[in-house]
């Protein structure tokens, strides 16, 4: 794996992502590459069963690298590619079939709290603060932000948010519905893990996959076509050697024996 900015360390089958790009851990450009080779070699690596990304020192995320900005003005192309490159790794993100958590230490603001949004689940410090600030740079939130706070909130909150450039507190955030948890600092990566693992212990990654495959495509289709999804997805599982024994093991009145397959 590429470490530029970025470590990455394992604890059973819970891979941890630290960004680390001092001092405030800024998406560059060759972070958001990084971020998306690592997403890409963790999705198929057979010991990873979730994965939690969080931020090495003060910050989560502080945002895009603004000093980046500076060689777009007067290139509209070229300010298409950077909204391009960090919108790609966050839908790949919220892709992944394996549980995506992010373990939110500080702030985590414009392009820091996209890559948040895009994570399946989001645990937060009490000392961080989130926002969009793009506005007050004369620009808007290019990431996904628009888009997937609306869905998490509703258009009206995430206009709201959006044009006033507000800084929610954890708790704040968590009263709206864009974090799950709360924790005292040092108890955030703790708990994180203790997540990620009630997401995935004693449990078949096949039926794991797909039903974070369902869960997020009912964002982007109607109610049928999701419904769809939902059934198809369900009866392919009966195909599997993992729904089987775990329909035979309740049966039985034993735990199951998973392989994944």
């Amino acid at each position: 794996m590429i470490d530029t900015f970025v470590n990455v360390s394992k604890e059973d089958s819970i891979s941890i992502i630290h960004l680390n790009h001092p001092p405030a851990n800024t998406l560059s450009s060759a972070t958001i590459e990084n971020l998306r080779l690592i997403f890409q070699e963790l999705a198929e690596d057979e010991d990873t069963s979730a994965i939690i990304i969080t931020g090495t020192g003060r910050f989560f995320v502080a945002g895009a690298d603004i000093k980046e900005f500076v060689s777009a003005f007067g290139q509209q192309e070229k300010a298409l590619q950077m909204a391009q490159a960090g919108q790609t790794l966050c839908d790949e993100v919220e892709a992944m079939k394996k549980p995506v958590i992010a373990a939110i230490n500080g702030p985590a603001l414009g392009g820091g709290l996209e890559l948040a949004l895009g994570c399946h689940f989001r645990i937060a410090s009490n000392q961080a603060i989130l926002g969009l600030p793009e506005l007050k740079l004369g620009l808007l939130p290019t990431f996904g932000g628009t888009q997937r706070l609306s869905r998490m909130t509703n258009q009206a909150t995430a206009l709201q948010l959006i044009l006033t450039s507000k800084q929610l507190s954890a708790d704040e955030a968590l009263q709206l519905g864009i974090i799950q948890l709360v924790t005292e600092p040092e108890e955030l990566l703790t708990t994180a893990k203790a997540v990620a693992q009630s997401f995935v212990a004693g449990k078949s990654m096949t039926c794991v996959s797909r039903t974070i495959e369902c869960v997020i495509q009912s964002t982007k289709d109607n109610l049928q076509k999701g419904l769809e999804l939902e059934r198809t997805s369900f009866a392919e599982l009966f195909l599997t050697n993992d729904a089987k024994e775990g329909v035979q093991a309740f049966i039985e009145k034993r735990q199951p024996h998973f392989k994944h397959c």
